[in-house]
């Protein structure tokens, strides 16, 4: 049969040879052939080798069993392991010819139920055979004694309740002379510790120095041909001895104790020149790292490891940085001692060893170190592998953001890796840039004149250009003027064309994106204001973009055009520089370190804004960025929630002289746009006027960084159409529309992503105008399924929330079905304010946990 199906040229003469000998094993199985029973069952063994079914031969396993020969025996045995696991139910009927064969008086055949019990053994075949096997571990043949140890590992696995029972018999065989029966016995009670503690104390206290003597007498025991591997004696048991006493001495400083000096003896004294002694040198570092405090014993093995570094295996050395990196948390000043070495292990040409010594390094690195770690790191940076780069600028970001003593050093590094690896950088890292830029304001002209420095060299970075064009577009006038240089610079001198070629040549890149190509036009809107000679130029350059097929680029050209040529007066206010970022809060959120359930201080329950009733909501003073009720709130007239929750400063500033009394300052102006405060007076100047009329300070239109289009100039609209023509340039589709008897509001987008629609619908509660029922409808536009789906939402003090359970938490894929949660919100200023919300949504994506968070602004005006 084997030459037949080696013959075969194509797998289906193979299948048809298979076929044929099955059906003749199938037909010799029918006529209970007894002189070929086991040569066919041995056929079949291949067969089942080869991938083909074989369950129809499973009884003939259990006839072979039961026969008295011993070749028949074996061949049975050896088809139980193959053809059959602890799962097949007629292995049940095996248990009792087992059981036979562990009483035979042919050690043998004794041997073949052993092999095949601690193969196959199930939980109840555990508790009926465990009595013959605990017998056998004292049986006068070591091979037996030692397929018995073996067999008994399986058994306390499979039921470890029967672990007490082997103690002593386990314990005896620790005393053996026999290396095989040690072995197994050494193994056997490593197994048993892990499952039950009374066995491990109980090896603590009765085999402790028994073992310590054992592996000291191994260690110097002389030449043994019998046990030698590249001259150490039997490295198996070396090792096995090793992890045995680790489990002993964790968390027992007395266990620790007795082992220090043989552990110390074995770590010195055993050659390194051959695997077989670093295998051993390895277990012992490792014993030395489990056990309780030695330092000078760990200081011993950190050296172990520092010299496994230096060794040209690629394997060794990897192992060596994995217990390193466990190492670090028990004697970080040991390993700091081989930073060296670790930093050239960076550099491997093996790419499994680059990646875990720069994990390491990063594990390193701390206030004291950072700078020379940084510098190493980032000049490897320069020569590194292409596949390596996003690895290595992610450690080196990380590090940076994490240890930076000083602003100055962090813009510093920070540069260099944008320059040697922008395209690598992810948008967290050059935003977290971008918020530190803000918050130095001794800096911003340093760093602006050393991004045009670095953008001249490195012009393929995308990243390094969008910090670049940002910076330009808020400190241009500083990078022109030389303004705010240190005493280490070297001043450059820049035009203000010099400054627009950069944004130029940016924005006529052929592989810029469009979110450079976004933040190019709108720094070009800001340097018309701030280089009024080079307005012509720049209005040109925008004006190709007005054809843009991205519509993107195309609104912001048309927009940006009509604010340069027909708004002059408010482009001042549209282009002022942007306010500091809250660095501190930034950071945090995006390392994640902000936890989402603010706490307040000892004893001092968590007090929620008023009328937030969801019970869900315990994370929504996050989206409120409020503390406590314990700092009270301004009253509603003066706006100061709103200051919460859109997060800007609306102080208000001094009117003009000369300009019509009516007329409000900026933060007037938005509070009626919002329609809070007190009704807008409808013999209030035009639209355009209102707002231009903070021309010192923060404009409303600065504020919700929009535009106004030239319609709005001649027509003295409210406040409600004001905002429309703010928001989209057109008739306000939020307005209600009468129907009937009363009024009807239309439904709006509240939220909307690239994976994610909330649509908000409206109806009023009978005889209740203050209550408004919304109904909210989320649809998933992606093609993965989201799971553990939860809205949460936060209102001001003068709303009051309430939310029913939303009709599923799992948003079917590609809008194939849809959530529904109802909201009820009390209005107690109704008519004079409207309804403003702050929302959250949470959920997760192929076990990913997803996180959106918006503001609902554009809720219709006589809600």
């Amino acid at each position: 049969m084997i030459r037949a199906i080696r013959a075969c040229k194509t797998a289906a003469e193979e299948r048809a040879v298979v076929r044929k000998e099955c059906a003749a094993i199938r037909a010799a199985i029918s006529e209970n052939d007894q002189d070929y029973r086991h040569r066919n069952l041995a056929k079949l063994m291949f067969i089942h080798m080869l991938g083909y079914p074989t369950h129809f031969g499973q009884m003939e396993c259990l006839k072979l069993i039961a026969h008295p020969g011993f070749p028949e025996k074996r061949i049975g045995y050896l088809g139980l392991m193959l053809l059959l696991d602890e799962r097949q139910e007629v292995l049940m009927l095996v248990t009792n010819s087992i059981k036979q064969d562990l009483n035979h008086t042919n050690q043998y055949i004794v041997g073949l139920a052993l092999c095949a019990l601690g193969n196959i053994c199930s939980a109840e075949m555990a508790r009926d055979l465990a009595p013959e096997v605990e017998r056998l571990l004292q049986f006068r043949d070591p091979n037996i004694r030692k397929k018995a140890a073996l067999c008994s590992i399986r058994i306390i696995k499979k039921v470890p309740e029967l672990a007490e029972n082997f103690m002593t018999p386990a314990a005896a065989l620790l005393k053996e002379k026999h290396h095989g029966v040690l072995l197994t016995g050494v193994q056997l009670c490593t197994d048993m510790c892990k499952v039950s503690p009374e066995a491990l104390e109980y090896f603590r206290k009765k085999c402790i120095d028994g073992l310590v003597k054992v592996l000291k007498d191994l260690s110097n025991s002389p030449y043994a041909p019998e046990y030698d591997v590249s001259g150490i004696t039997d490295p198996f048991l070396h090792v096995r001895l090793l992890k045995l006493l680790s489990v002993l001495g964790q968390g027992d400083a007395d266990t620790s104790d007795v082992m220090n000096d043989i552990l110390a003896q074995v770590a010195t004294k055993t050659e390194s020149n051959k695997n077989a002694g670093n295998a051993i040198l390895y277990e012992c570092v490792a014993t030395i790292m489990n056990i309780e405090d030695n330092s000078g014993l760990r200081v011993l093995a950190i050296n172990i490891l520092g010299r496994f570094l230096s060794s040209r295996d690629n394997n060794i050395r990897y192992v060596a940085l994995n217990m390193l990196m466990k190492a670090i948390s028990l004697d970080s000043q040991a390993v700091q001692r081989h930073r060296a070495t670790i930093l050239e292990c960076v550099k491997d040409s093996d790419a499994s060893i680059r990646k875990r010594a720069l994990e390491l390094v990063y594990l390193l690195v701390n206030e004291s170190n950072v700078k020379s770690l940084t510098k190493d790191l980032i000049d490897y940076l320069e020569v590194s592998d292409t596949e390596f780069k996003g690895d290595l600028t992610s450690k080196i970001c990380s590090i940076v953001e994490k240890f930076s003593p000083e602003k100055l050093w962090y813009i510093d590094q920070m540069l260099k890796v944008l320059s040697e690896a922008g395209n690598f950088v992810k948008d967290e890292v050059w935003h977290s840039l971008i918020v530190v830029i803000t918050n130095a304001s001794n800096l911003h002209g340093y760093s602006v004149r050393s991004l045009y420095k670095a953008v001249q060299t490195a012009s393929e970075q995308e990243t390094l250009i969008r910090v670049t064009v940002w910076c330009i577009g808020e400190y241009g006038e500083m990078l022109v003027n030389n303004s705010g240089v240190l005493d280490m610079e070297d001043p450059i001198t820049v035009t203000e064309a010099d400054a627009v070629d950069v944004v130029e040549t940016a924005i006529g890149r052929h592989s810029s994106d469009l979110t450079t190509q976004a933040m190019c036009l709108t720094t070009l809107l800001k340097l018309s204001s701030h280089f009024p000679t080079c307005s012509k130029r720049i209005n040109d350059i925008i004006s190709q973009y007005k054809g843009s097929l991205v519509l993107e680029l195309q609104q912001r050209a048309m927009e940006f055009n009509s604010v340069i040529e027909k708004h002059s007066r408010i482009r001042s206010s549209l282009v002022e520089r942007m306010p500091v970022l809250d660095e501190a809060t930034y950071s945090g959120r995006r390392a994640g370190s902000v936890p989402t359930d603010v706490s307040t201080s000892k004893g001092a329950p968590l007090k929620l804004p008023n009328g937030v009733t969801n019970p869900t909501s315990a994370p929504l003073i996050d989206l409120l960025d409020l503390s406590s009720d314990d700092n009270p709130m301004a009253s509603p007239s003066d706006g100061n929630f709103l200051q919460d929750l859109l997060g800007v400063d609306l102080s208000p500033a001094p009117s003009q002289q000369g300009t019509n009394q009516t007329q409000k300052s900026g933060a007037d102006v938005l509070l009626d746009l919002l329609s809070i405060g007190t009704p807008p007076d409808q013999s209030s100047s035009p639209a355009l006027d209102i707002i231009s009329s903070d021309q010192n300070g923060k404009s409303s239109v600065d504020l919700l960084n929009t535009l106004v289009p030239p319609s709005a100039q001649a027509s003295p609209l409210g406040s409600s159409s004001v905002m429309n023509l703010l928001d989209g340039f057109g008739s306000n589709p939020n307005l209600p529309v009468a129907k009937g008897n009363g009024p009807a509001y239309p439904s709006i987008v509240a939220f909307e992503s690239s994976s994610l629609k909330a649509t908000f619908s409206f109806s009023k509660e009978s005889g209740n105008p203050q209550t408004t029922v919304i109904e909210a409808q989320f649809t998933n536009k992606s093609p993965n399924v989201f799971t553990n789906f939860l809205f949460q939402a936060a209102v001001p003090k003068f709303l009051q929330l309430q939310l029913d359970p939303a009709s599923s938490n799992t948003l079917p894929a590609s809008g194939n079905g849809s959530i529904t949660q109802k909201l009820r919100v009390s209005n107690s200023q109704h008519g004079k304010k409207s309804l403003i919300m702050r929302m959250r949504i949470s959920y997760k994506v192929n076990d990913k946990d997803i996180l959106e968070e918006g503001q609902v602004s554009n809720f219709p005006r006589d809600l």
